[in-house]
């Protein structure tokens, strides 16, 4: 199967030291099929500078958080 790439901007989403990051309009390839993405070395750097860096974000969002429990479905009366 050959595979399409294209060149976007993506949401890179990240978990560090306990705390979730969201880097938006990232320059990523993309595989059209599988949507597999890959980024060039420099932009990992770019990302890995702006989470450690003191700059503070652009926005800060609240978002809920669930706990995922095997078993636990709609409760039935």
């Amino acid at each position: 199967m050959k595979e399409t790439m294209i060149e976007t901007e993506v949401t890179y989403t990240l978990e560090h030291a306990g705390k979730f990051y969201l880097i938006q309009h990232v320059p990523a390839r993309v595989c059209r099929e599988t949507g597999d993405q890959y980024f060039a070395p420099e932009t990992v750097e770019h990302i890995q500078a702006l989470i450690k860096g003191e700059k503070p974000p652009d926005k800060t969002i609240e978002t809920p958080v669930y706990e995922y429990a095997c078993g636990m479905g709609p409760e039935t009366t």
